[in-house]
């Protein structure tokens, strides 16, 4: 990982070998590390005001603990992910990080080898769908959203499993938090886990927790998130992605109320109310042996089938003025509205990635508009931005299809126009840095400098930004 990649990182804890470890690990594998010994260093490194991509702390630290470092980050820096190391921690303490919005709870000693799956577990990307809390309110105008919605209120207060099916961001882990946030359970976790991004084994440690020596690695007892997750809601995002193998113990688990750590002598029990999703046809996956049938039924007890937007155009417009109104609040924009042109395009795309595409389609035209109404200049679907992500730049739209815009318009930019203006803002918002501007773009920084040299060569224009 280069340096222009590298992420900043506050490692806080009063065993300075720890933390002389752990910030060597980070740094060499590019990012810039803050090293505090006790608490009251840390919140004086949150409030000069640097923002941290991960917060690393202990739990009990001299002048101030790791659950007052973990309500300061989440106060200023919420979406930052904050995990927190003990000596002797216990599944209490483990749940009331969870509560507060740890984003993981690990006992000491920690290896290099964790260190490094938590490093990049934690700095992974994270969706724009799964963050703010703005992002979690559903907006619908569409009657059969509605009455999943009521459904979905009626049964929120049982026990029963849930599985929500449908396309991919139609929204369905914004219907599990609606379960979760319209139960009893609602002052408990809400856990999710997707179980598509971790190997089968290292899946079972995450879901159920295992035992000291249980494996290579394993050099101290970890609660699994059906653990963490005790009198409240866990996600199991992309069942249809966990191996049968480990189908088998989570039938187990739904069928007896309880888990078994791996290396564990006992079961553990746990009350825990399950919500799975999946995008896959799970009956296809069941005839073809990939998926078991008794527990899909275990499952699908309550079923949600989210439409995808493209079969409810009504909300097409009301969700595109939510995301603008959102996207120029958190950029301190002043509130904008879709224009004639552009509400047409809007309607007329078919929306392949569907909430989730709208959402991020509104968040460029927030950043690329000009004045307070968003013109066709201003949208970029996202089958155009395929060829910019890889530095190619965006093909011109074919001649014998127009888009259909007004005459009075005037002139209809091009594609590159919107290429270049999009870059121009982007260092604009960014007061010219390249680095910062790439990152918001999401490429490269030799691709940003290749294409400021080849705007300077065509168009004479400035390119030192």
């Amino acid at each position: 990982m280069s340096r222009d990649e590298g992420k900043n990182i506050l490692v806080v804890d009063d065993d300075q070998d720890l933390c002389k470890d752990l910030a060597g690990y980070l740094t060499r594998a590019g990012h810039q590390v803050k090293v505090g010994l006790d608490g009251a260093e840390a919140l004086l490194a949150l409030d000069d005001g640097r923002p941290f991509d991960l917060v690393i702390t202990g739990l009990n630290l001299p002048r101030a603990g790791g659950m007052d470092i973990l309500r300061a980050v989440k106060g200023r820096q919420p979406a930052t992910p904050v995990v927190i190391l003990t000596q002797t921690g216990s599944v209490r303490h483990a749940v009331e990080a969870m509560k507060e919005g740890a984003a993981d709870f690990l006992l000491k000693p920690v290896t290099v080898e964790l260190m490094e799956e938590l490093a990049q577990r934690m700095l992974r990307p994270k969706s724009p769908a799964k963050a703010g809390k703005g992002q979690r309110q559903i907006v619908t105008q569409d009657m059969r959203m509605q009455k999943l919605l009521e459904m979905a209120r009626a049964v929120a207060d049982s026990r029963a499993t849930v599985l929500i099916s449908g396309e991919s961001g139609t929204g369905k882990e914004l219907f599990a938090r609606y379960l979760h946030d319209n139960s009893s359970r609602r002052g408990g976790p809400f856990v999710a886990v997707n179980c598509a991004s971790l190997p089968d084994g290292l899946l079972e440690s995450e879901l159920f927790g295992h035992e000291k020596g249980a494996f290579t690695g394993a050099v101290a007892r970890k609660p699994g998130r059906f653990e963490l997750a005790n009198e409240g809601t866990i996600l199991l995002d992309e069942i249809s992605e966990m191996a049968v193998g480990l189908q088998a113990k989570l039938l187990r688990v739904l069928q007896e109320g309880e888990i078994d750590r791996v290396g564990g002598k006992r079961p553990v029990p746990v009350d825990v109310r399950v919500v799975a999703t999946t995008n896959r046809d799970l009956k296809e996956h069941i005839a073809k042996g990939e998926f078991r049938e008794d527990l899909y039924y275990r499952l699908n007890v309550i079923p949600l089938r989210i439409p995808p937007l493209r079969q409810r155009p009504g909300d097409i417009l009301p969700l595109a003025q939510h995301f603008l109104a959102q996207f120029a609040a958190e950029n301190n924009r002043p509130a904008l509205t879709l224009g004639p042109e552009a509400q047409r395009m809007i309607l007329a795309h078919q929306w392949p990635g569907n909430v989730r595409e709208l959402q991020n389609t509104m968040e460029r035209a927030v950043l690329l508009a000009q004045g307070e109404v968003v013109g066709p200049a201003a949208l970029l679907f996202e089958d155009q931005l395929a060829g910019f992500a890889e530095g190619l730049g965006f093909a011109e739209p074919p001649v014998e299809q127009p888009l259909p815009f007004e005459a009075e318009a005037g002139p209809i930019p091009t594609l590159r126009d919107a290429e270049r203006s999009l870059i121009m803002r982007a260092l604009d918002d960014t007061e010219g840095n390249r680095t910062h501007a790439a990152k918001m773009l999401g490429i490269s920084v030799r691709t940003l400098r290749n294409k400021l040299n080849e705007y300077k060569l065509k168009h004479g224009m400035d390119a030192t930004p």
